[in-house]
C-alpha cells in the first residue's frame, strides 16, 4: 500500500466517510459537501466492481437526483478519457490507496459505459420514484393496476370535490350537513385534502371516542343543567334572588336579575350557559370576591350552597368543552369514514395513486406476511447498497420502506448465494429539517440511526458514525454569526449545540444588519382615490425596506464595489458585483414583502428573476387570456369581454373603453352594441370575428394558440408584462393539454377546471442568469450565493394552523381557543414547540446560503420576548463585537473577516449564453403535415332542422331564442318557483321584454310539467358534452339532459321550433341526424347500455321518444359511416 496523501482534515472527514466497505451514518453540516461523498460512494462501489444495478440511491427531490446523476456521469466520463497518471492521481484523490495495476485503469475506464448502459440506468431516484416502480414490478401483490398512473395534486383536488358534491346531493347528504356545521373556514377542499392526508390514521380509530376526551360512561350532555342546578338549589335560590337584589350596589341586583331568567325548576343547556356568564368571567374562571362582602353575609347558610353552584358550573363547562370536541370529532370521523373509502374506490376505478398512496401501498405491500418474503427475495436480489440522501426530511412512512430494504442486511440472509459485502449510507442534517409539513421529523433522524447501528452492529457488520464540520462554502465570518446566533441564545435554542469549520478560512467576509424600520400607520385617508385598495402607501413599512433593498442592490451594482471570489488558479481575488450575485430570502410569499421586493426591483430597473412559483389562475397574462375566453364562451358577459378589450391582447385605453360602454342603449348589451361600431374597430372586430367562429370547432389548447400565435398575443403580453409571463402562460397551455387528456373538450368545461384550479409552478431560475432571486427559504433549501439578504426577520411565527390535528394518536378537529380542553392545550402546547424549532432550523438554513455577505434587514413590529430572527442575530452580532457602518444608503452595524479590500481586482467578463446554431430549415425537407381532423357540430351533418313551411323567426332570430329558452331552462331547473322568478329576472334583465316574456313563460311550462319531472331531478345531468367520430371525421355536441341507470341510457335534447311534428316519422332530417350522432357517441363509452333518445318540444311541452332505428338510419345517410355497423 502507498503513503498516506497528505489530506487536510475536510478532505480526510469526506474520503473516510466514503469507504464502500463498512454502513456508514452522516451527519453534515450545511455546504459541507454531502452531494461529494454521495457521489464519491457511488464512484467507489462501481470501482469495487459492483454491478449499477446493485446500488439503490434515494434522494429528497427529482433535482437532487438529477445532480448527483449529472455529477457522477461528469465524473465517470472523465475518467474515460485521462491518461494512466492523471487516472491514477484522480483514483488516489477519491480515497483507493492500494496499487492501481493497469487493468483496474482499463476498468474505471469502462465505468462510464456500464452506467449508462445499465437496463433502466442507475437508479438514483426519489422514494417517491422508487416506490412506484416497486408496484410496477409487483401489481399483483400490491393490489394495484399494472397501468395504474400516478396522479398530480390538480386531479386529486377534483376527484375531492366531485366526491364531496356527490356525498352533498345523495344519501350521506346528512355526514356533509353535520360536517359543515362545525366547519369554520372557507375552503372545504383544504379539510378533505387533510383527511385524506392522515387517511392511515383514519383507519385505525377506536370503537367508542367518549374515552378519548376523558366524559363518563352514559354521558348526556342534555342531563348535565339538571346536574348542576338541582332540586336543592331550586328551593334556596328564590331566597338567594331577594338578597342579592335587597343589596346597596349595582352588581348584585343586575345579578339577581339575570338568576330571574334563569328556570332553576327545569333547566335546559341555555339556562346552563345563562348560569356561568353570570357566574364565571369571560375567560371562565371563577369570579373573584363574588358576591360582595355584604351580599356574602346577608345570604348565611347558604352562601356555601352558592359557591358550590358557581364550582359545579365551572365543572359543567369543561364538560361541555369535552362534550363538544366529541361531537365535532364524531361528525367529522363518520364523514372521514365514508369520504375515504369512496375516495379509495374512485381512484382504484381509474386506476389512479397519489403520492401517499405510493408511499403506503409499498409499505403495506413490505409488511404483507402472504407476499413480503416473496417481495423480499426478489428484491434481495437486486440491491446490496442503500444510500439515503436529506435523511432528515425523510417522513417515518419512508422510514418504514426503507427499514424493510434494510432487513435482510442485519439478517445475512439472501437471495444470492455468493458473499456479497451489503452496506447502507445515510447522510442528513437534523439542523435542515424543515418540511414537517411534508411528514418529516427529525426526531426521527436520531432514532432509526440508533436503530441501524444496533441491528447491523448486532449482525457483526461495520458501521461508522461520521460528521462533516467543515463548510466548503460560507466565509468565517458568516460561520460565526451561525454558531453565536444558535449556541447563545435563551430559550427557544437548538436541541444541540453546533460548531462549523471554515475550509476558506482566510475567505474574507461581511454579516451586515440594517437598522429597524419602524411599523408605520399606513393612514388611508392620505392615498388617492385611484389607487388600487390592495396597494400599500409609500409610507408603509414594507414598502420603505422593499425600496431599500432596490436602492442598496443598484448602489453595489452601478458602483465601483467589489465582491471576493475564486480566480482561475483558485486564488481569491475581487471582482465587480452583478445582479446574480444577490439571493432575496423571505419566509412566505403570502407576506406582502415578497411582492414589494420585486415590485421595487422592477421599479429600479434591476435585472431580476421574478416571483420562484407562480399560480397559474393568479397570473395577468392568465388571466387576460382566460376573460377572452370567457366572452368567446358566452358573448353576453360584458366584463369579460370589457376586460379582455382593455388588456394587451387588444390594448384599447380607458377612455375607449369607457365611450363604448356608457354610450350604448340602454337594454343593448356590450358585444351587440360593439358589432353595430365595426367601422370603428376593424382590427378588434376582425380578431373577435375570427375567433367566435373556431370557438365551436376548436379545442381550448388549439383556441389559446391561436390567440398567441395568429393574432400574436404572446409578443404583446410579454411587451407589456416581461419575460416572466411566459410561464404563466406556458403553464396554461399546458393546463389546456392536461385537461383534454381527462374531459371530454370543451371552452366551457376548460373554464370550469381552471376556475376550481390552485395550480402552482415551480419556475426554474438558473443561478448562471446573472439576474436578482427572490424566493422563500424553503425554495432556497440546497441553493447558495455570494450575497444573501434576509429582510423578513421581524415577526415570529408560532400559530398551528392545521385543521386537523392527533390527540393520543387518533386524529380531532383542532377546536377554537374556547373549547380548548386541558389534554388539547397540552398538545397544541407541543405542537407550537415543535414548530418553534422548525423555525430555528428555517433561520439556519437561510443564513448558511451565504458564502461571503449576508445582511439582515426587518421592517415592523418585533415580539416582545425577543424570538425573531432579527433579534436573535442583533444579539449574536453584539456578542461578536460588530462595528458601525454606513456605506451608500444603508447604515447599520457589522461584523466582518478582514481583507475583504486588501484583495487584488480582477476584471470578470460576462457570462455568455451559448445559443445552438441549428441548420437552415431549407437544408431539409419537411416532415408531411399531419391529417387534420375536421370537427362537425351536429348542424353540420346536414337535413332540415325545421318542418317545411314553418311560419315564425328568421333563422338568426330563433337562434337566439333558443339560446333564451335553453340558457332558462339550465339555470332554473334546481330552483323553487319564487327563485324563479327573481333569478329570471337578472338572467332576462338585458333582453327585449317582449321575447323575454315569451322565453320565460315557455321555459316554466317545461319546468313545471309534471311528466317532465324526471329530467329535472339532480340524477339528471344537464349540458353533457360529447365527441363521435364520424369517419375521417370528429362531430362535438352537447346533451341537453342525460340520465344513466344501470343498464340504459336517455339522451333528451330540447327543441324550441315552432312547428311540432306530429311523429318521429314527420320529425325534421337534420334533428333525426344529430340524434342518431349522440346515439352513435353514447354506444361507443357504453356499449352494455340501451341507448333511447327523445326530443323535448319546448312550446308544447311535449316528449317525443326516437326509435333507434330511425335515428341510425338517418345517421347513415350523412354518409359518414355505415350505420348498420352501430351496435343495436
Amino acid at each position: 500500500m502507498t503513503d498516506l496523501p497528505e489530506w487536510n482534515d475536510a478532505t480526510r472527514a469526506q474520503i473516510m466517510a466514503a469507504r464502500p466497505d463498512t454502513s456508514t451514518w452522516l451527519s453534515a453540516n450545511a455546504g459541507s459537501g454531502k452531494t461529494r461523498v454521495l457521489t464519491d460512494r457511488v464512484a467507489r462501489l462501481l470501482l469495487d466492481e459492483v454491478k449499477p444495478q446493485h446500488i439503490l440511491c434515494l434522494t429528497y427531490t427529482k433535482a437532487a437526483a438529477s445532480e448527483m446523476q449529472n455529477r457522477l456521469f461528469k465524473r465517470l466520463g472523465e475518467w474515460a478519457m485521462m491518461e494512466d497518471d492523471e487516472l491514477r492521481a484522480a483514483l488516489r484523490d477519491l480515497g483507493v490507496l492500494k496499487d492501481i495495476p493497469a487493468a483496474q485503469l482499463r476498468d474505471a475506464r469502462t465505468l462510464f459505459a456500464q452506467a449508462i448502459e445499465t437496463p433502466g440506468g442507475l437508479k438514483i431516484q426519489t422514494i417517491h420514484s422508487f416506490c412506484a416502480s416497486l408496484l410496477r414490478r409487483f401489481p399483483l401483490e400490491a393490489g394495484v393496476s399494472p397501468q395504474f398512473k400516478e396522479i398530480e395534486d390538480r386531479a386529486a383536488e377534483l376527484l375531492r370535490a366531485d366526491i364531496l358534491d356527490t356525498m352533498a346531493e345523495g344519501p350521506q347528504a346528512r355526514l356533509v350537513t353535520d360536517l359543515a356545521a362545525h366547519y369554520t373556514g372557507d375552503n372545504f377542499g383544504s379539510l378533505t385534502q387533510a383527511i385524506t392526508g392522515k387517511r392511515e390514521l383514519f383507519d385505525m380509530l377506536p370503537d367508542d371516542l367518549t374515552a378519548l376526551f376523558d366524559l363518563p360512561d352514559g354521558f348526556d350532555i342534555n342531563d348535565l343543567p339538571r346536574d348542576v342546578m338541582d332540586q336543592a338549589v331550586a328551593r334556596w335560590m328564590p331566597e338567594a334572588i331577594g338578597v342579592f337584589a335587597a343589596q346597596n350596589n349595582k352588581t348584585m341586583p343586575k345579578l339577581a336579575d339575570g338568576l330571574r331568567a334563569i328556570n332553576f325548576d327545569a333547566p335546559i343547556i341555555t339556562d346552563l350557559d345563562k348560569l356561568k356568564a353570570l357566574l364565571l368571567t369571560q375567560k371562565m374562571e371563577l369570579r373573584k370576591s363574588f358576591p360582595t362582602k355584604g351580599a356574602q353575609t346577608d345570604l348565611g347558610p347558604m352562601l356555601s350552597p352558592f359557591e358550590d353552584l358557581a364550582q359545579r358550573a365551572l365543572e359543567a363547562h369543561d364538560l361541555q368543552m369535552r362534550a363538544r370536541n366529541l361531537s365535532r370529532t364524531r361528525a367529522l370521523h363518520r364523514f372521514s369514514k365514508v369520504f375515504i373509502t369512496r375516495y379509495e374506490a374512485e381512484k382504484q376505478k381509474r386506476g389512479w395513486l397519489d403520492f401517499d398512496d405510493l408511499i403506503l401501498r409499498a409499505r403495506a405491500l413490505l409488511n404483507d406476511p402472504k407476499v413480503a418474503a416473496w417481495v423480499l427475495y426478489r428484491i434481495d436480489g437486486g440491491i446490496d447498497h442503500i444510500l439515503v440522501d436529506e435523511a432528515q426530511d425523510t417522513s417515518p412512512r419512508q422510514w418504514d420502506v426503507i427499514e424493510k430494504l434494510a432487513d435482510e442486511f442485519a439478517s445475512g440472509a439472501g437471495a444470492r448465494e455468493e458473499q456479497t459485502s451489503r452496506t447502507l449510507f445515510v447522510v442528513g442534517d437534523k439542523k435542515q429539517s424543515i418540511y414537517s409539513f411534508q411528514g418529516a421529523d427529525p426526531r426521527e433522524f436520531d432514532l432509526k440511526r440508533v436503530s441501524f447501528q444496533e441491528s447491523l452492529t448486532a449482525a457483526k457488520l461495520d458501521f461508522q458514525n461520521q460528521s462533516l464540520d467543515y463548510s466548503f462554502r460560507s466565509s468565517p465570518a458568516i460561520l460565526r454569526a451561525v454558531d453565536q446566533t444558535f449556541n447563545t441564545q435563551p430559550e427557544p435554542r437548538m436541541d444541540e449545540a453546533m460548531t462549523h469549520l471554515a475550509f476558506k478560512d482566510a475567505l474574507p467576509g461581511r454579516v451586515d444588519l440594517w437598522p429597524l424600520i419602524e411599523k408605520s400607520t399606513d393612514d388611508d385617508e392620505e392615498a388617492d382615490w385611484t389607487d388600487p385598495v390592495d396597494r400599500k402607501s409609500d409610507q408603509h413599512h414594507t414598502v420603505i425596506l422593499a425600496d431599500q433593498i432596490a436602492e442598496q442592490i443598484k448602489h453595489l451594482i452601478e458602483g465601483e464595489h467589489y465582491i471576493p471570489d475564486e480566480g482561475k488558479n483558485r486564488e481569491t481575488i475581487r471582482r465587480r458585483i452583478t445582479a446574480g450575485d444577490f439571493l432575496i430570502l423571505v419566509r412566505g410569499r403570502k407576506t406582502g414583502l415578497f411582492s414589494e421586493i420585486i415590485r421595487a426591483c422592477k421599479a429600479a430597473e434591476l435585472p431580476i428573476a421574478g416571483a420562484d412559483r407562480l399560480k397559474v389562475g393568479a397570473e395577468l397574462a392568465v388571466r387576460d387570456i382566460g376573460a377572452l375566453l370567457s366572452f368567446l364562451s358566452t358573448p353576453d358577459d360584458a366584463l369579460s369581454l370589457a376586460t379582455a378589450l382593455r388588456s394587451p391582447l387588444f390594448g384599447w385605453d380607458e377612455q375607449a373603453l369607457f365611450t363604448l360602454a356608457h354610450y350604448r342603449p340602454l337594454k343593448q348589451d356590450l358585444w351587440q352594441y360593439l358589432r353595430t361600431q365595426e367601422g370603428k374597430y376593424p382590427k378588434t372586430m376582425a380578431i373577435l370575428h375570427d375567433l367566435r367562429s373556431q370557438v365551436d370547432f376548436l379545442r381550448p389548447y388549439d383556441l389559446i394558440e391561436r390567440i398567441l400565435t395568429l393574432h400574436d398575443g404572446r409578443r404583446l403580453l410579454l411587451a407589456r408584462m416581461g419575460t416572466e409571463a411566459e410561464d404563466g402562460i406556458d403553464a396554461l397551455l399546458g393546463q389546456a393539454l392536461a385537461y383534454e387528456r381527462t374531459e371530454v373538450p370543451s371552452l366551457t368545461g376548460f373554464l370550469e377546471w381552471m376556475q376550481a384550479d390552485d395550480l402552482e409552478i415551480k419556475r426554474q431560475i438558473d443561478s448562471a442568469s446573472d439576474q436578482i432571486r427572490v424566493m422563500t427559504v424553503h425554495g432556497a433549501k440546497g441553493l447558495e450565493a455570494p450575497i444573501v439578504i434576509m429582510p423578513d426577520t421581524g415577526t415570529k411565527k408560532n400559530e398551528i394552523r392545521d385543521e386537523i390535528i392527533t390527540l393520543d394518536g387518533v386524529p380531532i378537529w383542532k377546536p377554537n381557543s374556547g373549547d380548548m380542553t386541558q389534554a388539547i392545550a397540552a398538545q397544541i402546547d407541543t405542537l407550537k414547540e415543535a414548530q418553534t424549532q422548525e423555525g430555528l432550523r428555517l433561520l439556519y438554513v437561510a443564513m448558511t446560503r451565504a458564502e461571503k455577505w449576508l445582511i439582515v434587514a426587518a421592517a415592523g413590529e418585533l415580539p416582545k420576548d425577543g424570538g425573531s430572527w432579527y433579534q436573535m442575530t442583533e444579539a449574536a452580532l453584539h456578542h461578536l463585537n460588530a462595528k458601525p457602518f454606513n456605506e451608500g444608503p444603508v447604515f447599520g452595524i457589522r461584523h466582518e473577516q478582514e481583507g475583504w479590500n486588501d484583495l487584488p481586482v480582477v476584471t470578470v467578463p460576462p457570462k455568455e449564453t451559448v445559443v445552438p446554431v441549428l441548420e437552415p430549415v431549407f437544408t431539409t425537407n419537411p416532415p408531411p403535415a399531419p391529417e387534420r381532423t375536421e370537427v362537425l357540430s351536429p348542424s353540420d351533418l346536414g337535413g332540415a332542422k325545421a318542418l317545411a313551411g314553418e311560419d315564425g323567426m328568421d333563422e338568426e332570430a330563433a337562434m337566439s331564442y333558443g339560446s333564451l329558452v335553453h340558457m332558462l331552462l339550465e339555470n332554473l331547473a334546481a330552483l323553487t318557483t319564487q327563485q324563479r322568478n327573481e333569478a329570471a329576472e337578472q338572467l332576462l334583465r338585458n333582453t327585449d321584454p317582449d321575447q323575454a316574456a315569451m322565453a320565460l313563460a315557455e321555459a316554466l311550462g317545461v319546468l313545471e310539467h309534471p311528466a317532465l319531472a324526471d329530467l329535472f331531478t339532480p340524477n339528471a345531468m344537464a349540458e353533457v358534452p360529447v365527441t363521435a367520430d364520424l369517419g375521417r371525421k370528429r362531430m362535438y355536441g352537447i346533451i341537453d339532459r342525460l340520465i344513466i341507470t344501470d343498464d340504459r341510457i336517455l339522451a333528451v335534447d330540447f327543441k324550441t321550433n315552432r312547428t311540432v311534428p306530429d311523429s318521429p316519422a314527420t320529425c325534421p332530417e337534420g334533428l333525426l341526424r344529430q340524434m342518431g350522432a349522440y346515439t352513435h357517441a353514447l354506444q361507443a363509452i357504453y356499449p352494455d347500455h340501451k341507448i333511447d333518445t327523445a326530443i323535448l318540444w319546448t312550446r308544447t311541452g311535449a316528449l317525443m321518444p326516437l326509435p333507434h332505428d330511425t335515428v341510425t338510419g338517418a345517421l347513415q345517410r350523412t354518409g359518414y359511416l355505415d350505420a348498420g355497423n352501430m351496435p343495436s
